[in-house]
């Protein structure tokens, strides 16, 4: 072997070694953030949860998880149930739209909050702004169709230059109030 192929088994070396020595490194100092921020973190997330459910009904009094269904929660003021609220979600134009939706016990949309969206600024995410979120309290399942007519006040509106979006937020909307139907009527 000549010495300048025994410096390059060196060097190979000497860089595998660096490289195993800094990703060793990099390892602790990650766990060590996270050891330190989980709990912070979890915290935070809880208190972004329930500013969330408060938002949607803001005259409840407590919140509870519902057993059995993940992410559902109950509102309810002096005792008396007053909401379900339930994550919905479909596929929009930019790809899919989480939502939060309060349905009243009778059934009717309360309202709702897009959790997360990727529809494109100045078009799609007006789904997120009156007054297109005016138009889904009250409204029953078989009301939350979306339409082009404008005299049409019993259905949805569609937001011009985003259909796709807007019939996304409406059916993602109408699948938690069908949900939380099934679910109050006992899959009836």
């Amino acid at each position: 072997m000549t010495a300048e192929n025994a410096n390059k088994g060196d060097s190979v070396f000497s860089v595998a070694l660096n490289l195993t020595t800094a990703c060793i490194v990099a390892g602790i100092i990650i766990s060590l953030v996270y050891f330190f921020t989980a709990d912070i973190a979890l915290a935070t997330q809880a208190k972004l949860n329930q500013e969330a459910l408060e938002s949607l009904v803001t005259d409840a009094d407590e919140y509870a998880p519902v057993d059995g269904k993940e992410g559902w929660n109950t509102a309810s003021k002096d005792g008396e149930l007053i909401a379900y609220i339930v994550p919905a979600e479909d596929k929009g134009y930019g790809g899919p739209i989480k939502l939060l939706v309060a349905v009243a016990p009778d059934h009717t949309v309360i309202k709702y909050t897009i959790l997360e969206t990727k529809e494109t600024p100045g078009l799609g995410d007006k789904a997120e702004k009156e007054p297109f979120t005016d138009q889904f309290p009250g409204k029953t399942s078989s009301q939350l169709e979306v339409t082009k007519e404008a005299s049409n006040t019993e259905n949805i509106q569609a937001i011009s230059g985003a259909t796709i979006t807007t019939k996304a937020v409406t059916s993602a909307v109408k699948m938690a109030v069908d949900e939380v139907t099934e679910f109050t009527e006992g899959g009836k």
